[in-house]
């Protein structure tokens, strides 16, 4: 067999998992056949591990095909169940070291940084100590939940030396990112806070060393659709162009889906729309019982990838009000920057997390739970709002939404990603 001259590995929670960086992988792993790289690699878990985890999946046979180049490995655990947690990054870890040991120039990339980050380092420094001298370059990108919920869970429970590890490791890294500005200033924010408490000096180097790598996007995927497509898959929703706001994402009380339902209640524009709310998630029995009664709310359980971005485009408006929970703040949006690129009616969100570098000046903005603002702007949207200004809102939110195209994210990131000339940790 040909061995390949260079390879990208992300380890990563990758497909069937429902999350931003699974999508982030996809869009890194596809473009880096078309940017030197002949061997990618999307090292993740078993599906029986993610379906135990409670997280939310695709249907196994609706996963989309990756580009022939592009394999996802899934390691069995090693040992048995006298090592209940660590079985399953030993595989993952071990396989990585067998990779490593090939004298192949490799970039890995870690996405979510517990426990991803520590399989990466943990297989370079045991590659690098048996003797094998990878050539390899590490990337560490932070996605958000991994610092509101892993880091700040720590700070939050006075566990400092579970911080201390995470930013040990994640330093180790020959680059350091983040998915957003929001981000990069929250891994500050939680750094000081650990160096307060335990006299390190790990908010220096963050400031210095991270950047920030906005979550690359498909964006053919939602440009240029057909007008006959969009009245075809509206139809058969039941739908009319203009006739619906959309609530297109997770259904959980963070994305501000009950201040929605609440403004939607109270607004005039609900004569003449429906709010469609498309998705799964925790609350979603829950708001289908409370809403029983009202035919003017549609929800949708089944929707694929191919018809997000037709019914992104048929809509009279998109509203997600996102606000700040204990256990989850949006760190950027990537649904958002989605429907910007699908065309359709206005945006209407907030300036949550890093909300607003996704949709910059482009959207309706509205308070973050404040169901009378919501309402008031889904009326103004819906009944005020010219032709005119709806289309010149579209042109500059497609705009700003480019920016965010895969091939230039993966060009940004990988610039210094060279394994020939990486650092040594």
């Amino acid at each position: 067999m040909t061995r390949p001259n260079r390879r990208l590995v992300i380890v990563v929670r990758a497909d069937p998992v429902i999350c931003g960086h699974s999508g982030e992988a996809r869009n890194l792993a596809e473009v880096a056949l078309t940017r030197g790289f002949d061997d990618v690699r999307l090292l993740t878990w078993p599906i029986p591990v993610l379906q135990a985890a409670g997280l939310p999946l695709k249907p196994l046979d609706r996963i989309m095909p990756y580009s022939e180049g592009i394999t996802v490995e899934r390691p069995e655990p090693v040992g048995d169940y006298r090592v209940p947690d660590g079985r399953h990054l030993a595989g993952l870890t071990g396989r990585l070291v067998e990779l490593l040991a090939e004298p192949v120039p490799t970039t890995c990339v870690s996405m979510y940084l517990a426990p991803h980050d520590a399989v990466v380092r943990d297989a370079v420094d045991a590659a690098r100590a048996a003797g094998y001298a990878p050539d390899v370059h590490t990337i560490a990108k932070a996605v958000g939940s991994d610092v509101t919920n892993v880091i700040r869970s720590c700070l939050r429970e006075g566990r400092f030396g579970a911080a201390v590890v995470l930013f040990t490791r994640f330093l180790a890294n020959d680059q350091v990112t983040a998915v957003s500005e929001y981000t990069r200033q929250e891994i500050i924010a939680c750094a000081e806070a650990v160096d307060a408490h335990c006299g390190t000096r790990f908010a220096r180097q963050c400031a210095r060393r991270i950047s920030v790598s906005y979550p690359p996007i498909d964006t053919s995927a939602y440009l240029d659709l057909d007008p006959a497509l969009v009245d075809t898959a509206l139809k058969r929703r039941g739908l009319e162009r203009d006739g619906y706001v959309l609530f297109l994402s997770r259904v959980t009380r963070a994305k501000g889906i009950y201040d929605l339902v609440d403004a939607f209640a109270r607004c005039q524009a609900r004569s003449r729309v429906k709010l469609v709310v498309a998705g799964n998630g925790p609350e979603l029995e829950h708001l289908q019982a409370i809403t029983r009664h009202d035919d003017r709310i549609v929800f949708l359980t089944d929707v694929e990838d191919e018809e997000k971005p037709l019914l992104m485009n048929g809509c009279a408006a998109y509203a997600l009000p996102t606000k700040p929970e204990p256990d989850f703040v949006e760190t950027f949006g990537i649904a958002l920057t989605e429907k910007m690129l699908a065309g359709g009616g206005p945006v209407i969100t907030t300036t949550t997390g890093g909300v607003g570098e996704a949709v910059g000046r482009t959207a309706v903005v509205v308070e973050a739970g404040n169901t009378d603002d919501i309402a008031a702007a889904i009326d103004r949207v819906v009944l005020d709002m010219s032709a005119e200004e709806r289309q010149l809102m579209a042109d500059r939110a497609r705009e700003h939404a480019l920016s965010f195209d895969r091939v230039r994210v993966f060009d940004d990131l990988f610039a210094t990603s060279d394994p020939a000339v990486a650092l040594t940790g």
